[in-house]
């Protein structure tokens, strides 16, 4: 696993990117996965400038090692952060919600690898021919805003269609899974619902139980009609989000029923009436490890695997 493309790239001793989570995703969780050797990752989210540029020194108190910023490109506040990315020399973005081309000269500039994430292999190709470092093929099983195709059909397309690294995101969250997006052509993963339910994640702990307790079958699609769906835990939320959509509630309408429901539920704990953001994988999880050990075992589990495959190849 180690020294490969994206260890190379990245300067990193393992290609494990752990998810850019708004709300979640803060300088304690980032600091921590960057310590192990993978890349943490702050979820800018809709923060202004002041706030992530605090997140950004933070993490840099706690670990010496590349990390990386999630930028939403939706985010209101998007060229102010940009240029808080720029200022401060992070060495990684990953982006999502559109095309960062016109911030990419800029952030070569001074250095910084910039990953977008896809969701279909014509975006794939746009974003390679705008320069970008690499990709993130994130398929629907993810927690979050979500495309249509799956980690499993859409991983291997995209791999064949650029030039570039891919990382394989979504339905990822142990050494078998990591093995698996390496079989399909995958450089690296990206993990974010097993990060979430970890010791230095800073949410709230009903948060982190809604996780633990849910199954394979335990979230579901919201906001499908608007084009931007977002998977969740289900609850009373994704519910009333449901009856809306049956109702051909307008756009407008749902925004207003999902705004700041990401922080209700990770930061305040309101785990029914709030957007408990998580993947399919969610099923698989089943207690609240330090990030070390995460991380340890994904990378012990892929090596298990690989031991396993290796006498039948």
């Amino acid at each position: 696993m180690q020294g490969n493309q994206i260890c190379s790239l990245l300067d990193i001793q393992y290609p494990i990117l752990q998810g850019g989570m708004a709300w979640i995703a803060t300088h304690e969780l980032a600091a921590a996965v960057s310590e192990t050797g993978a890349l943490g990752v702050i979820g800018a989210g809709h923060m202004p400038p002041d706030a992530l540029r605090a997140e950004i020194r933070a993490t840099k108190e706690r670990t010496s090692r590349p990390f990386g910023v999630n930028i939403m490109l939706r985010s209101p506040f998007v060229r102010e952060v940009m240029q808080v990315v720029i200022d401060e020399r992070v060495p990684v973005i990953t982006t999502g919600a559109g095309n960062p081309a016109e911030y990419i000269p800029a952030l070569k500039a001074v250095g910084t690898k910039v990953i977008p994430v896809v969701a279909s292999v014509a975006l794939a190709k746009r974003l390679e021919r705008s320069g970008v470092d690499a990709l993130i093929a994130e398929g629907t099983e993810s927690g979050g805003h979500v495309g249509e195709v799956s980690t499993f059909c859409l991983i291997p397309q995209v791999v064949d269609a650029v030039k570039i690294p891919v990382i394989a995101a979504g339905g990822i969250a142990d050494g078998r899974g990591v093995a698996a997006a390496f079989c399909l052509g995958a450089a690296g993963v990206q993990v974010g619902t097993r990060f979430v339910v970890s010791t230095e994640c800073i949410a709230h702990e009903n948060y982190k139980h809604a996780i633990l307790k849910a199954k394979e079958r335990s979230t579901v699609l919201t906001g499908v009609s608007t084009g931007h769906p977002v998977r969740v835990i289900e609850n009373a939320l994704s519910r009333e989000f449901a009856a809306l959509e049956r109702q051909q509630a307008s756009v407008e309408e749902l925004d207003q029923l999902g705004a700041g429901k990401l922080r209700l539920a990770a930061r305040e704990g309101e785990v029914q009436r709030g957007s408990v953001m998580a993947g399919q994988i969610a099923g698989l999880l089943h207690d609240v490890k330090p990030v070390k050990e995460i991380v340890a075992e994904l990378v012990a589990g892929y090596e298990q695997v690989v031991r396993k495959l290796a006498p039948k190849l």
